[in-house]
Parts: C-alpha cells; sequence; structure tokens
C-alpha cells in the first residue's frame, strides 16, 4: 500500500487507476481461484503477491515510469499478471500480436520503442529473426511451462518464473496519475502499416466499470456475474481480450486461462472447470459447434459474447440448439474495446425464441456512458428508424485519444467530437445499432447499395452452410456485382449445388428479407475463407482472389 503525508484537512484526490480494481478482489476474494491449462492453479492473494515480485524484477531489470514492456503470450495467468503488474508500477503493457509477419511485430516493437520483451519460448524463432533489427529493446524474459531454458543462442535475462521467485512481493506501487498512459497496441488492418492505439489507467478503470455494469446489473441474458466461471477465448493481445480480464478481476471470479488454441482443451477446460462466461470470434465457436465431441457435453450453462465479425443467425441458432446462450458485443481496437452489447432489456425480454434470436445477433445497445449516432456525408445525426443508414459514430470517456505517433491519420479518426468507425449502420427505435457494412467493404450495383452482411446472415440460414463471405465483385452492366463464398458443412458438400443456395436467397427476396436486385448470381465453394491474425473475414485478400 502507498504511504503518502497529507497536511491535516487535505481531501484525498483518489487516481481512477488500474491497482484500484486489483484492490477489491484482493479485499473480497483473495482465495478464489486461477487456473491456467491443466499446469497451474493458484489464489488472488498469490496473483497479487506475484504483481508485486513482477514489479520488483523489472525494476532490476532497469524498467521504470514511461518505459514500455511487450509481451508475447497465450492467454495464460502470467499475461494476467503483466495486464496489473507492468501498468501498475508506471510502465506502458504492449500486447504484442504475435500473429502478424515477423516484419509487422519488428516495426511494432521499434514503432512502440519497447525496452523488455516478455515472450513465451515458442515465439523465440521470431525473436532470433529479428535480432539486431530490435531498435530499442534492451532485454528479454521468457515465459516456459517447461520450466527449463530454451535451446537457443538467442540472449536473454532468464526464466520468467525462475526470476520472479528471487525478488520480494512488497512493492509501493504509486497513486500515478490516471491519465498515465498504461497500455499500447496495434490494429490488424488489411492495408498499410500497423496503426499504434494506447489507454490510460482512467480509460481502461471507466471502461471496466462500464462494462461490469452493462454485463451484470440488468435483468437479460447472458448475465456476467460474481459466480461466474470466466476463461477467455479472445487473445489477450487484442484490445486486452475485449477488456473482459480487467472486468473478472474486478467480480473476483474464477478465472481459466487456456493457453495455446486447442479444441480439446478448450473443451477440456469448459467442461472439467464448468466454465459458464466467455467470448470470442465466430470461427471459434463455429469450431465447437461442429465438433463430434462438443455433441456429448452440457454446455447449457455456457454464455458467449460473439464479437470481431457479425454473429450470424444461422450460427446463433446451432448455438442455442446445444443450450448455449450467445449474443453479439461491438466495438473497435480504437474504442478499448467495447461499445455496444446485443442482450435484450425491459420489455424485449419477454419476447419469443425467434425475436430473441433476431435481437441477439443485432450489433446492440451502447453500453452505460456511450453515445452512439449515425450520420450522412455532412455529419449530420440521421433518424432512430431502423432503417436511415449512415457512418456510426462514438462518444465514451474511455476511446483513444488517436494513433501514436501518427497526427495524420488522427484527425481522420476524430470529426466533430465524435470517433468515426468507417462501418455503415442504422439504430432503432429502441436504441439497437445495427451495422450493415464497412463502409469499404459495401457493394455497389447499378447505383444501389447491397449490404454484405445481410446477405451473409440470410445464407447462414442455409442448413448445408457452415459459412460465408459476400464481396463486391467487377460488372460491365452493374459496376459491381455481389459474389458469395461459401463453406458447406462437411456432410453436405456433395448434396448442394449453387443453384440451390440461389434459390434459397431468391426466396429470402420474394418474402422482402433482400431486395430483388442483390440476389447474387454467383457462389464459389471454398474449404476455409481467408481472415486476418485477430479472425476476421479477410475481404481484401477475398477481393484480390477473386476479382
Amino acid at each position: 500500500m502507498t504511504q503518502a503525508v497529507f497536511e491535516p484537512g487535505t481531501p484525498y484526490s483518489y487516481p481512477l487507476i488500474i491497482k484500484k480494481l486489483l484492490d477489491t478482489s484482493l479485499l473480497y476474494v483473495p482465495d478464489q481461484q486461477i487456473v491456467y491449462r491443466d499446469l497451474h492453479n493458484y489464489t488472488y492473494r498469490d496473483m497479487g503477491a506475484r504483481v508485486g515480485k513482477l514489479a520488483n524484477m523489472l525494476t532490476s531489470l532497469g524498467i521504470g515510469q514511461g518505459d514500455t514492456v511487450a509481451v508475447m503470450d497465450y492467454d495464460s495467468h502470467r499475461y494476467l499478471e503483466c495486464f496489473f503488474g507492468i501498468p501498475m508500477m508506471g510502465a506502458v503493457l504492449q500486447t504484442v500480436n504475435w500473429r502478424l509477419s515477423a516484419e509487422q511485430i519488428l516495426y511494432t516493437l521499434n514503432h512502440a520503442g519497447a525496452k523488455l520483451i516478455m515472450a513465451n519460448a515458442d515465439f523465440i524463432p521470431i525473436l532470433e529473426s529479428l535480432g539486431p533489427k530490435l531498435a530499442t529493446v534492451e532485454k528479454t524474459v521468457i515465459m516456459s511451462d517447461t520450466g527449463r531454458s530454451p535451446s537457443t543462442g538467442f540472449e536473454f535475462a532468464g526464466l520468467y518464473d525462475e526470476l520472479l521467485e528471487q525478488y520480494d512481493s512488497d512493492y509501493n506501487f504509486p497513486d500515478l496519475d490516471e491519465n498515465t498512459k498504461a497500455t499500447t497496441f496495434y490494429t490488424t488492418g488489411t492495408t498499410g502499416l500497423p496503426k499504434g492505439v494506447y489507454f490510460s489507467h482512467r480509460q481502461l478503470v471507466l471502461h471496466t466499470m462500464s462494462v461490469a455494469v452493462a454485463l451484470g446489473s440488468y435483468e437479460t441474458l447472458g448475465r456476467f456475474r460474481s459466480n461466474d466461471i470466466y476463461m477467455p477465448m479472445t487473445p489477450m493481445f487484442h484490445v486486452h481480450a475485449w477488456g473482459i480480464p480487467y472486468v473478472a478481476t474486478l467480480l473476483g471470479v474464477k478465472q481459466v486461462y487456456p493457453g495455446k488454441y486447442e479444441p480439446e482443451m478448450l473443451l477440456k477446460l469448459i467442461v472439467g472447470h464448468k466454465v459458464t462466461f466467455s467470448h470470442c470470434v465466430p470461427t471459434i465457436l463455429q469450431m465447437l459447434v461442429t465438433s463430434p465431441a462438443v455433441k456429448k457435453v452440457d454446455l447449457s450453462n455456457w454464455k458467449v459474447v460473439i464479437g470481431g465479425s457479425q454473429l450470424s443467425k444461422g450460427l446463433a441458432q446451432a448455438a442455442r440448439e446445444m443450450g448455449i446462450t450467445v449474443f453479439t458485443g461491438y466495438g473497435m481496437s480504437e474504442t478499448c474495446p467495447v461499445i455496444t452489447l446485443a442482450h435484450p432489456i425491459g420489455k424485449l425480454l419477454d419476447t419469443d425464441e425467434q425475436s430473441r434470436l433476431d435481437i441477439v445477433t443485432k450489433t446492440g445497445l451502447p453500453i452505460p456512458l456511450v453515445e452512439v449516432e449515425v450520420v450522412d456525408d455532412k455529419h449530420r445525426p440521421l433518424p432512430h428508424d431502423g432503417r436511415s443508414a449512415g457512418e456510426v459514430v462514438f462518444r465514451a470517456p474511455w476511446l483513444t485519444a488517436g494513433y501514436f505517433k501518427d497526427p495524420e491519420r488522427s484527425k481522420e479518426l476524430w470529426i466533430n467530437g465524435y470517433l468515426h468507425s468507417g462501418d455503415v449502420g442504422h439504430i432503432d427505435s429502441n436504441g439497437y445499432l445495427q451495422i450493415t457494412d464497412r463502409i469499404k467493404d459495401v457493394i455497389k450495383s447499378g447505383g444501389e447499395w447491397i449490404s454484405s452482411l445481410d446477405l451473409e446472415n440470410l445464407l447462414s440460414q442455409h442448413e448445408a452452410v457452415q459459412e460465408s463471405a459476400a464481396i463486391g465483385v467487377p460488372d460491365s452492366k452493374w459496376g459491381e456485382r455481389p459474389l458469395m463464398l461459401v463453406v458447406l458443412k462437411p456432410d453436405l458438400r456433395d448434396k448442394i449445388s449453387a443453384d440451390q443456395l440461389k434459390d434459397f436467397m431468391q426466396q429470402a427476396a420474394d418474402k422482402g428479407m433482400l431486395p430483388r436486385y442483390g440476389v447474387p448470381e454467383k457462389y464459389v465453394f471454398v474449404d476455409e475463407l481467408p481472415k486476418t491474425s485477430v479472425g476476421k473475414l479477410d475481404k481484401k485478400e477475398m477481393r484480390k482472389i477473386y476479382s
């Protein structure tokens, strides 16, 4: 605990800093469990002690306030310690996307000015390839599950766990200015160099509090509360695993970290620890619900927030048939990230199953302290009528101020006091946002806009379709026409033709679910769809291949 001297009558100026989140769980539930795969099990009290050891270790390695410490690891208890220990001492946590190319990883480390790297032993080959090109890195610490030093010529300061044991757990974490930079990471856009975003302690604390209220305080589906058992299935490098580990720690829930994503291990942990709350991209959920092993287990207590890409009605229905409660979460790297959650509130909670399916697959309702609008090309707000579409813009106290060392692209991000998303959508009379496309992905045919997300959502409801993507391809008459890339379910691949899928979409148009000009003529069957490093559909790559 920080010791400070105050003059009599001087009030304490309470900073919103990350250590206050950890203090709560250490007081409420010090003996609650934190689990890493089938390898490690300890308590919040143990975690608190190791966070102190981590700060002392980093200090001895030359890390001080304002220095950047980069972490390259799978989802683990060690990463959770870094989520707290690094920013709590006043340093900056850089979460490195190890799925990027070596050149992009090098760029992000040098651009962020990382002084020290803590990396899982699996990533030593990447570090070896970067070698002297790392401009600012002075030392490296290796994280190892085996406890054995890896065989490598790459010089490192020691093993994470061995080094921790050399230091005392007492560390005088300071009362930082709440606007101190706490974290930084880089977007995974499909064009240009990665863009650095960053967040302060104040922003992270406010985001944590608002997400906790949104997920747990309202009577709705899929609530996240202190008696839940949490396991992330979104990489911790991706926008702080959507910020949920901070929420989970504040609530003092049992936390289970899966390490490398392996279907058998994920299922083993979900069943063995009776996991009740997770979050992931649609690809991970698709992988699980189509696994034969899943059909043998009871998942009726599992609640999953889906983000990163649209949750299709077909996938949501498949999950519901297995007893899984699913709903959409929406945000961006620039928004910390949670902006909306698609769970039914109030009167909408008393709707039938089909109506609920419509709600949970929407983009969602703004969480507390968030303002969302859709605007026209002159930045004027559009009516909330469920039809008037424009660019989606936000306000919230935790949105990134801009891109790190990139003033020009920062100016493009903020206009008229709103952060501009680059997404197209509309808002209905109940306040629910529905994203209809990315501005760069919308299909423009004969002067009319066709939503690629609407096409994907409709086709997902065909019994043979496992996954699909819609892209615009050049057309001599209409300028652009939609092309559907389709992954069929394995047992139906030889039983479905492109004409049958076109008939299905034509029937949807006949029912008014799709404009008639929007029915795609072309369907291409593929084994898999190109995706980015965080599991989003890579439509830029698709257009490159199929245009």
